[in-house]
C-alpha cells in the first residue's frame, strides 16, 4: 500500500473555512489600497537568482540561508522563488519602464513568498504576503504616508495592540562611517560575540544590533548608534517624517537597533510590533530603498515601501475576537423527483443572475434529510419543489431563520420567485436591524 502523500512541512493548505476569512481580509486590504490610490501589479513566483543577490544582499540570511533556489534543467539558468516582492516589483517597473513612462508608482501585489525556514507559528515556509511598493517619490511625505495608512487598517481591522518602532539608516556614506567605528568597537569585544556574531563581525556588523541573543544586550546597547554620524539632509528627512506622523497623533518609539533585515534600505525604516505572537512580533516593516533601482539597472529613483504578513496579521485578527462570520448563502434549493430537478435548475439560475447567493442540493435524498442540510447551510431560506410545484411551475418557499422558522412555507409563480425572495431577504434584514 502507498503511502499517502502531504504537503511539503512548512506549506499549509488553506482549508475552506479559514480561506474564506483570508477572502474577507483581502477584500478589507484591497479597498484600503484603492482609498489611498495604490494600483495592482503581479509578478511571476520564480524569478533570476541574480535579482535577489544583488538587491537583498549576498550576506544577508535570506540569500544565505534560506532561499529556495535550483538550476533550470533544460537552459542552466539559475532560478529561485521569490523570498521577498520589493526586488521582483522593482524588477518588473524597470523591464516595463513604469516610472519614466508613466510617472511615479503607488502599486502593491499580495501573494505567497518562500523561505526555507524553521516552521513555527507566524513563520512558515511558504507564506503569504501583501507588499506596498511607492516608486519615484522622494520626500519624507510618503514615508509618512505608508505609516498613516497602515495605523488606519488596524483600526478598521479592531487591531489595537500593535505598536510603531522608527529608525534612520542615513545614507550609504554615513552608514559607511557608522560601519567603520562600528566593527572598531566589536573587534574590541570580540571575544565576547557568539558565533553569528563573529561569523557577521566584518560581513554584515550592523545585523548585530538586531541579535536576540539576552546575552549580549548589553553589549549590543553600548555600541557606536547610527544616529550619532547622520548628516544634515538624513535628519531633515526623518524629522520631516516624524513631524507628520506626530500631526496625525501617530505614536512611536525611535529604536536605533532596528536596521531590518535587507540591504537595499537608507534613511527612514519602520515596524509595527506585537507582543501577542511570540517570538515573530513584527507584522508589517518597510522603509526607504532609494538606491534599489538604480543597484537593479534603472536610473535612479527614489523609492519607499513595506510589506505585511498575512499569516501573522490573521492569527493577531484572530486572537483579537475579530473574525468575521461564515459566510452562508442566502437560499438552498431542495427537490424530489426528475422533473423537480428541472425546475430547481431554472429557479436557482434566475436567483443568481439577480444576485442572489443560492446552494442548490444535489446527490439526492429525502426531503428530511435535504432540508437538515439547508438549515445548516446557515440560508435565510429554502426553495422546496416536489412532484405538485413541478406539476404547477411554482416553487414552495420556506423561512429557515428568525420568528417564522419553522412555520408557514408559500408557493410562488417561477417568473415572480426572484421579486418574492429580495423582499423576503430585505424583511429579515429590517426585523435585524430592529432588535
Amino acid at each position: 500500500m502507498n503511502p499517502s502523500l502531504q504537503a511539503v512541512r512548512g506549506m499549509n493548505d488553506i482549508l475552506p473555512d479559514e480561506a474564506e476569512i483570508w477572502e474577507h481580509f483581502e477584500d478589507i486590504v484591497r479597498d484600503w489600497l484603492r482609498r489611498y490610490g495604490y494600483r495592482p501589479i503581479r509578478m511571476p513566483l520564480v524569478e533570476p537568482t541574480p535579482l535577489f543577490c544583488r538587491a537583498i544582499g549576498e550576506v544577508t540570511d535570506i540569500v544565505e540561508k534560506e532561499m529556495y533556489s535550483f538550476e533550470d534543467a533544460l537552459n542552466g539558468e539559475k532560478l529561485t522563488l521569490r523570498p521577498e516582492g520589493t526586488a521582483s516589483c522593482v524588477r518588473a517597473a524597470i523591464q516595463h519602464n513604469l516610472v519614466a513612462s508613466h510617472g511615479p508608482q503607488r502599486l502593491y501585489y499580495h501573494g505567497p513568498m518562500f523561505r526555507h525556514e524553521r516552521p513555527q507559528k507566524g513563520r512558515y515556509r511558504q507564506f503569504h504576503q501583501i507588499g506596498i511598493e511607492a516608486l519615484g517619490f522622494a520626500g519624507p511625505d510618503i514615508d509618512a504616508e505608508h505609516i498613516i495608512m497602515t495605523a488606519a487598517l488596524w483600526k478598521e481591522l479592531g487591531l489595537d495592540d500593535v505598536r510603531l518602532e522608527l529608525n534612520s539608516l542615513g545614507s550609504s556614506a554615513e552608514r559607511a562611517q557608522h560601519r567603520a567605528a562600528l566593527i572598531a568597537y566589536l573587534e574590541g569585544v570580540q571575544d565576547q560575540l557568539d558565533e553569528e556574531g563573529r561569523r557577521r563581525l566584518y560581513t554584515n556588523p550592523l545585523r548585530i544590533l538586531d541579535t536576540k541573543n539576552p546575552a549580549l544586550q548589553s553589549l549590543v546597547e553600548a555600541a557606536p548608534k547610527l544616529a550619532d554620524y547622520l548628516g544634515d539632509e538624513s535628519r531633515a528627512h526623518f524629522e520631516g517624517v516624524r513631524m507628520l506622523l506626530d500631526d496625525a497623533g501617530i505614536a512611536y518609539r525611535l529604536n536605533h537597533r532596528l536596521v531590518r533585515g535587507l540591504d537595499y534600505y537608507n534613511l527612514g525604516v519602520f515596524e509595527w510590533v506585537t507582543d501577542r505572537l511570540g517570538a515573530q512580533g513584527t507584522v508589517c516593516a518597510g522603509g526607504r530603498y532609494d538606491s534599489l533601482i538604480e543597484q537593479l539597472g534603472g536610473k535612479p529613483q527614489p523609492a519607499a515601501g513595506f510589506a505585511m504578513g498575512v499569516e501573522r496579521l490573521l492569527a493577531l485578527w484572530q486572537e483579537n475576537g475579530q473574525l468575521p462570520e461564515r459566510h452562508a448563502p442566502q437560499v438552498y434549493a431542495v427537490h424530489q423527483g426528475e422533473a423537480a430537478r428541472r425546475l430547481a435548475f431554472r429557479a436557482a439560475e434566475n436567483l443568481r443572475a439577480d444576485g442572489i447567493d443560492v446552494v442548490l442540493h444535489c446527490g439526492g435524498g429525502s426531503f428530511k434529510s435535504q432540508m437538515k442540510k439547508a438549515d445548516a447551510s446557515g440560508a435565510a431560506l429554502a426553495l422546496v419543489i416536489g412532484d405538485d410545484e413541478a406539476a404547477a411551475g411554482e416553487i414552495s418557499v420556506k423561512p429557515l431563520r428568525g420568528d417564522d422558522a419553522g412555520g408557514r412555507q408559500w408557493r410562488v409563480a417561477l417568473d415572480a420567485l426572484s421579486e418574492t425572495i429580495w423582499d423576503s431577504l430585505l424583511d429579515d434584514e429590517t426585523d435585524m436591524e430592529q432588535k
